[in-house]
């Protein structure tokens, strides 16, 4: 995958000037992903976003064609970065399937709650919000994180230690997982304070049997 988002073919992004270099890019990207998490994406504008990175309000029309490509942007960064994690966490290829799972998982939670985690989130609450033209790419690379999860959990199946039928689990164990996103505070008050490794480690419970 290459190191930077692509558009779509049949997309026509404006093209970087000396004036708008590469890493404007990246820095509307950024921001606009925090800001989409934190106004939604119809309540955020293309003027509030250049405003945020220091830029004039059509400064940003010099990388995307659009707010919806910008969008589509920020999932696609987010569906990149969720790969590169998720394929580090299981670059050792001789670990024990529950062993992956459980990586899988609390890689998962980092991905929505980190610092500076906004990407997926915004996916998930402004999926709707995408035109057509742009789902399909966003949609190739999702399929291809989902392979992932499905492979582990296909194993987990044929080895007994699943406690349901393994398509099933992915997408029930994904939604919850990415649910938390509307509910999970890495701050809480003390009496209901749980770390991402508990939660982790609380889900994994929930759909293994003991190995």
């Amino acid at each position: 995958m290459s190191a930077r988002p692509r558009t779509p073919a049949g997309v026509g992004a404006k093209r970087a000037t000396p004036e708008a270099p590469d890493n404007r890019r990246a820095d509307l990207v950024r921001v606009a992903a925090r800001l989409f998490r934190e106004k939604g994406f119809d309540g955020t504008t293309i003027r509030d976003i250049a405003h945020a990175v220091g830029m004039r309000s059509g400064s940003p029309f010099y990388h995307f064609a659009s707010k919806h490509e910008l969008l589509m942007a920020v999932m696609e960064e987010g569906l990149r970065l969720g790969l590169e994690r998720t394929q580090h966490v299981l670059a050792d290829a001789t670990l024990p399937a529950a062993e992956r799972f459980a990586r899988l998982v609390r890689t998962q939670y980092g991905i929505l709650h980190d610092t500076g985690s906004d990407f997926i989130p915004v996916m998930l609450y402004d999926w709707r919000s995408l035109p057509a033209q742009y789902k399909r790419r966003i949609i190739e690379l999702k399929d291809r994180y989902d392979a992932i999860w499905q492979r582990t959990l296909d194993e987990l199946h044929a080895q007994g230690l699943l406690r349901a039928d393994p398509r099933l689990a992915r997408l029930m164990i994904l939604g919850a997982i990415n649910f938390s996103a509307t509910w999970y505070r890495a701050k809480p008050r003390a009496a209901t304070r749980v770390d991402l490794d508990e939660l982790a480690a609380q889900t994994v419970a929930l759909v293994l049997h003991p190995v």
